[in-house]
């Protein structure tokens, strides 16, 4: 069977959503780019990494149509936005990639390659912009707004009303108090206690979080 759906990075956060897809898919139904040589002709769980992004139209040839991001990040959002854009410059669509124990409300809105991995929740009036990853455990609480590109560590915590901005990124385990708004491109650290709003580009983290850096 022919590739319906190509995936981006082949590493661990990539790992866990072949965990999710192939519940219910086959692992032809799938095919995996990425730019380390070292990997190439191998496979992850039972799913082909056929090359780099150079063979993506080699693979758009065999019926890919589809696509998700399998890279992760680490504080900065900016390979995942590429990527993003990558596909859909090639004419893909972004593949929406939810676990079965995640609950989102069907008085939610999420736009297009949303990645909720298990035991997610997001609660009525939120509303998630484009290729959002929501990891294990996440919790969006009612009428946040999170935007386009922004990442969740596993764990994170976001009560009603929050605002959080293109590309921010909140760390592991982070909670942050209603009502508060979150800058574009904003890094929250880990097990941080947000308390106040935090601006675009800024970096913080303790209890309370306080400034990193600038």
């Amino acid at each position: 069977m022919s590739p319906r759906v190509v995936g981006f990075g082949a590493g661990g956060h990539c790992r866990v959503l072949l965990d999710i897809l192939l519940l219910d898919r086959d692992p032809a139904d799938l095919v995996l780019l990425d730019p380390d040589p070292k990997v190439h002709g191998q496979n992850l769980y039972g799913v082909p990494i056929l090359g780099g992004d150079d063979c993506l139209q080699a693979v758009k040839d065999l019926g890919a149509n589809h696509f998700f991001i399998g890279a992760g990040s680490t504080g900065s959002v900016a390979l995942r936005r590429h990527l993003f854009q990558f596909g859909q410059a090639a004419g893909l669509q972004p593949l929406e990639v939810v676990h079965p124990s995640a609950l989102l409300s069907s008085r939610s809105e999420r736009g297009p390659g949303l990645t909720a991995m298990a035991r997610v929740v997001v609660n009525a009036g939120a509303s998630l912009g484009a290729n959002v990853v929501l990891n294990t455990a996440v919790i969006v609480e009612h009428d946040c707004r999170i935007s386009d590109h922004a990442f969740l560590a596993p764990g994170a915590l976001v009560m009603g009303g929050v605002s959080i901005g293109q590309g921010a990124f909140l760390g592991a385990g982070c909670v942050i108090r209603q009502g508060l708004r979150i800058g574009e491109g904003a890094l929250v650290a880990a097990g941080a206690v947000v308390v106040r709003d935090v601006l675009a580009g800024d970096q913080v983290g303790g209890i309370p979080a306080h400034p990193l850096s600038r």
